[in-house]
Parts: C-alpha cells; structure tokens; sequence
C-alpha cells in the first residue's frame, strides 16, 4: 500500500509539472522539509533550504513569464521535453526503498508519461487560445493553470488519491473539448466549402 500511494503521489506530481515545471518541486521541496513527505536517499537534497529557495524563485519567474502572451507559448513547447525529465525526477525522488531498476523503470514510464500528457495538453492549449483570441485570453488560461498547479501539487502530497482523480477527470475534460473543438473547426470548414460549391 506504501508503495501504491508514492507512485500516486509521484504520478499527480509529475503530471502538475507538466502545466508548471517548478511549483511541484517547490511542494516537494517544502513538504519534505516540514516532514510531511519522505524522499528517497538520492534526492534529499531536493529537501534542503537551498534547493527551496532556487525552486522558489525558479517558480515565480516561471509563473510570471507564462503571463506575457507568445512567451507563453514558447515556454509551453519548450517545457515538453524537460517536463519529461522532471516528471522522472519527481517519481523517483519520493519512491522510497524500491529497487533502483523498477523505482526508474516507474519514474521513467508513469512519471515521464504523466508530464509529457501535462505539458502536451497545456502546449496545445496555449496554441488553441492564442488562435482563436490571438492571445488575449492567454493569461487568464495561464491564471487557471498557475492555480489548478498549486492546488493539485499540494493535494499530492496530502491526498494523493483525490489529486490523481481530479488529474484524471481533468485530462478527460481537456481531450473532449479539444477534440470537440477539432471537430467543429473541420465541420466548419467542410459546410464553408460546400457553400462555395468547391469539390470535397
């Protein structure tokens, strides 16, 4: 059960990274340094107050940047790679006394996959809001992803299962809507043509 509940923990922390790359580590960071989670031996300096206060500035230079629109979007692409690192990072950092093989095996496919599917999503909500409102809707959707990160990064740490069925149902909302919004666009553009009486 132990071990069930890090991954959980380690799965919603890295999927949180995936919308903001340093405010989970900030959770870890401070959680772990008040006592209220436990790190694996190669990552307690993840627990140090130095390590709080780079995370911390990193994260509020972080979240002021995603307010300025197009560096929004480019922070948003740019963050899907290095997500996947960090989502990696985080899993493993709080799987405590697993093997190193299966703690990295589970940091690199659940955690890795977790912050790639949240900075994915985030990259393509960035992209669909500045199209559609060339960017002027972009940090009220950076507002809502700074306070979802938050929120759920600290829910992580404190009931793990509730944050990875919110991330859950979360990720379910955002893919319908998105793909609901493909749809409409493509169905759109297929009456527009018919209109027009151009060939399908």
């Amino acid at each position: 059960m132990h071990y069930i509940i890090s991954l959980l923990i380690g799965i919603s922390l890295s999927a949180t990274s995936g919308f903001r790359l340093f405010v989970p580590m900030l959770v870890i960071s401070y959680a772990s340094l008040t006592g209220w989670l436990e790190l694996s031996p190669a990552f307690e300096w993840i627990g140090t107050y130095p390590a709080l206060a780079a995370f911390a500035v990193a994260a509020l230079l972080e979240l002021t940047a995603y307010f300025i629109p197009y560096v929004d979007n480019l922070l948003s692409t740019a963050a899907v790679p290095v997500s996947v690192l960090a989502g990696a990072i985080i899993t493993a950092s709080v799987m405590v006394d697993l093997p190193p093989m299966l703690t990295w095996t589970l940091a690199i496919v659940a955690g890795g996959g977790a912050a790639l599917g949240g900075s994915t999503l985030s990259s393509l909500l960035h992209s669909g809001s500045t199209v559609t409102t060339g960017g002027t809707a972009n940090p009220l959707l950076s507002l809502a992803e700074t306070v979802l990160s938050v929120i759920l990064s600290v829910l992580a740490v404190l009931v793990p299962l509730l944050a990875f069925l919110l991330l859950a149902l979360l990720f379910f909302i955002i893919t319908r809507f998105i793909r609901n919004h493909r749809k409409k666009r493509h169905n759109k553009a297929h009456q527009h043509k018919i209109e027009r009486g151009e060939s399908i």
